[in-house]
């Protein structure tokens, strides 16, 4: 597939890597505006009563509404890392994989951050390596509403208006409770999955 034009997210979503999986290269929306509702500042993981959001507070504007996204600043006056980490300890505790990759994610919630952007492509980075997973990647350098020559995956960033993916079934920690709940944070499949996630994603289709 050619190249793919995405969203920088917290973690982000299983479809989001399917893409980057089946993308020839990728290229990193950097110069967009910021919009709630997201996976920019949220993720879905799978809690004991089924489907859990854990979002970032973010330092909203005073001025016109509008900000860029690589201005967002995290607003770390509340205990939201310790929070988020707690609910993913609770979540994948049992899983197969969770000790196996615990201490590659620990330190994401140790240390205060300031940037989204910047605390995004961290979390993403360390997925990757999770993944053993390296790719062409590039960021963008203007904003283009309608890009040509590549394939607009943008729309993967939304939460809310989100599209239906076909995902097949993979082993849930509370499937038995809830049933398969279908792309969910990309730490839902790294934690059950492990070093069979890579394979997972490369079998999937978005399109």
């Amino acid at each position: 597939m050619k190249t793919a034009l995405l969203h920088p997210v917290y973690f982000g979503s299983i479809a989001q890597y399917v893409a980057i999986v089946k993308s020839s290269s990728i290229i990193f929306e950097n110069e967009d505006n910021y919009q709630k509702q997201t996976y920019r500042n949220r993720m879905y993981i799978y809690g004991a009563n089924g489907k859990l959001l854990l979002s970032i507070p973010i330092k909203h504007s005073q001025k016109n509404g509008r900000q860029l996204y690589r201005d967002i600043r995290i607003e770390n006056d509340f205990e939201w890392q310790q929070q988020h980490w707690k609910s993913i300890e609770s979540a994948y505790r049992t899983s197969p994989f969770f000790e196996y990759y615990e201490d590659e994610f620990r330190h994401l919630f140790d240390t205060k951050r300031e940037f989204l952007l910047d605390f995004n492509y961290e979390c993403m980075q360390v997925v990757l390596d999770c993944l053993q997973y390296d790719f062409d990647h590039t960021k963008s350098k203007e904003y283009v509403k309608t890009p040509t020559e590549i394939m607009d995956l943008r729309c993967l960033v939304n939460s809310k208006k989100e599209k239906s993916h076909e995902l097949q079934p993979y082993i849930q920690v509370f499937d038995n409770k809830n049933g398969f709940i279908s792309n969910l944070s990309v730490l839902d499949l790294l934690f059950n999955e492990g070093t069979n996630a890579i394979t997972y994603l490369e079998q999937q289709s978005i399109f």
